[in-house]
């Protein structure tokens, strides 16, 4: 029996979750997109820890195949959609594969009184490999608004980001994407679970309850008609 890909499987779990929504979305960069992911949609513990595992999963992949370091300290996920990303990736990474890593999130104020500071979880110090994780990137914003506060903290090293979907779109100012803008300023790798190619390509062989594939041939020809024109 052939296992389904990393890809195909997370497609599944997108669909069963009800994160992937097909229809005309009005994203925060001002394009209008016939596909929205959403992950307030992962709002339970069972969705939750299913995602922490993909997550988990594809950073496993990535140290196999000599991309990351074996050695990460811990898994920062910036506030607010962040935490719960590096809180289950961490217990996924920890259970699943035997790894010791922390994880570690920021406050969106400093705290004045108790511990203090800024970061909550494992506290970073000057050479911890640090690996972020978030959900979906569009111009890689938060990364740029959250390296000089991991900087502020310690001297760490940003080994990678992990996202959960590349929508693989350039960004406003380029042809270049906001994936390869990233890794070209920051110098460390960006990785996805899966992007929108490989999620609607494995969308028309997934089907509804009645049969019929969950990406239909409009739905595809929209998105490759919005691709066409935002994709880099």
């Amino acid at each position: 029996m052939t296992t389904a890909s990393l890809d195909h499987r997370f497609t599944e779990f997108l669909l069963e979750s009800q994160a992937l929504k097909f229809g005309e979305f009005t994203l925060k960069s001002g394009r209008k997109s016939p596909y929205f992911i959403n992950a307030g949609a992962f709002n339970d513990g069972r969705k939750i820890a299913a995602l922490g595992a993909f997550y988990a999963e594809k950073i496993a992949d990535e140290i196999k195949a000599g991309n990351l370091p074996a050695d990460i300290d811990t898994v920062f996920g910036p506030a607010y959609k962040g935490i719960p990303l590096g809180v289950s990736t961490a217990i996924a990474l920890t259970g699943v594969h035997g790894m010791e890593v922390g994880y570690t999130f920021d406050r969106k104020e400093k705290k004045d009184h108790g511990d203090g500071g800024m970061m909550v979880g494992t506290q970073l110090t000057d050479g911890m490999k640090v690996l972020l994780v978030d959900d979906v990137m569009t111009a890689g914003t938060a990364v740029r608004e959250v390296i000089p506060k991991l900087k502020a903290e310690a001297d760490v090293e940003v080994v990678g980001l992990v996202l959960s979907v590349d929508r693989m779109e350039k960004t406003k100012d380029s042809d270049t994407s906001a994936v390869k803008a990233v890794e070209g300023e920051f110098g460390f790798p960006v990785f996805a679970i899966a992007n929108v190619r490989e999620i609607f390509e494995a969308g028309r062989h997934i089907a509804t309850a009645n049969g019929e594939p969950y990406v239909t041939d409009g739905i595809k020809a929209a998105a490759d008609a919005y691709l066409d024109q935002y994709g880099a």
